[in-house]
């Protein structure tokens, strides 16, 4: 995994990654100002998260160290909940019917319908908890690479991680879509069977999530493989789990109908697009080796 990499100024590689983001989700703000009724407050939180990464950046403490490695996880997370209000204002109509479409004529059939016929409450049961266990999964990784105070190889992950939240989010806005258990609601023979708690978190989910147009590309499915490439870092026994893991949330996905085929191909090719271009970026973003500096090589 790549060393960590410190500008000869103030911004780190995820700053500057997370601080474009901002600008050019503020710009979209901006232009769309008139469709936004919650445009000052959005403009107003990224005004403000931006000022925090600046002022972190320029001061020196034991706090603002712990809180410079870890705000971006959490942050492009969080950003996740704006594009249930951009999208609508930006781009208006779904593109749920060409999705479907591009599934069908694959596999001749609607993959979701389809797979009624192994529908059984276990395996609903199974796969529902392993698509719920997502964001945990994901930042399990990290964690324990700050566990083996591997600061270098966090610095990198959180990176890599940030820019893959981030990019599922330009797909979200260039193909919006919903996903076929709205569109396809209507084809369906019956609903998923599972008991009271997994229709407890698929409530749950539908209630963090809100009216998200999030099926382009498969978040799910791109970072959970970016999170197993990084696990091979750490273990060959933690690798095993994690493409385990990443099989099962990939199935998941279009079993629990949360997805189209076609957006967990462009998820998995977005994921090895990162893998490989993410060490350039990470490079082109620094300009000199940090052995974490004097104070953080080993923590503080």
């Amino acid at each position: 995994m790549a060393e960590v990499l410190n500008s000869d100024g103030r911004f780190w590689a995820v700053d500057k990654l997370i601080l474009a983001y901002l600008a050019g989700v503020g710009a979209l703000v901006a232009v769309y100002w008139n469709r936004l009724d919650e445009a000052p407050e959005l403009l107003a939180l990224h005004v403000g998260s931006a000022i925090a990464i600046v002022l972190a950046s320029t001061r020196d403490s034991r706090a603002i160290w712990y809180f410079r490695h870890w705000y971006p996880l959490p942050l492009v997370a969080f950003c996740y909940r704006e594009m249930a209000i951009l999208i609508p204002a930006v781009r208006g109509a779904a593109t749920d019917q060409w999705l479907a479409d591009l599934d069908f004529s694959i596999w001749h059939a609607n993959p979701t319908v389809w797979l009624e016929r192994v529908q059984t409450p276990v395996i609903t049961g199974f796969l529902q908890l392993v698509y719920t266990l997502f964001v945990p999964a994901v930042l399990l990784v990290p964690w324990l690479l700050w566990r083996k105070r591997r600061f270098a190889d966090f610095r990198y992950c959180a990176f890599l991680i940030s820019l893959g939240f981030l990019a599922s989010y330009v797909g979200y806005i260039l193909v919006p879509a919903r996903g076929p258990r709205f569109l396809l609601d209507h084809l369906q023979h019956s609903p998923l069977q599972g008991g009271w708690v997994v229709q407890a978190m698929r409530t749950t989910l539908d209630r963090l999530e809100s009216a998200h147009y999030d099926c382009f590309p498969s978040g799910h499915g791109e970072l959970t493989i970016i999170a197993w490439w990084i696990s091979r870092q750490i273990s060959k026994w933690l690798s095993r789990v994690y493409l385990l893991y990443t099989l099962c949330i990939i199935f998941a996905t279009v079993y629990l109908r949360y997805h189209y085929t076609v957006d967990l191909l462009a998820g998995a090719l977005l994921a090895a697009a990162l893998i490989a271009v993410g060490p350039v970026m990470f490079r082109k973003l620094t300009r000199r080796e940090d052995s974490i500096d004097a104070r953080g090589g080993n923590g503080r």
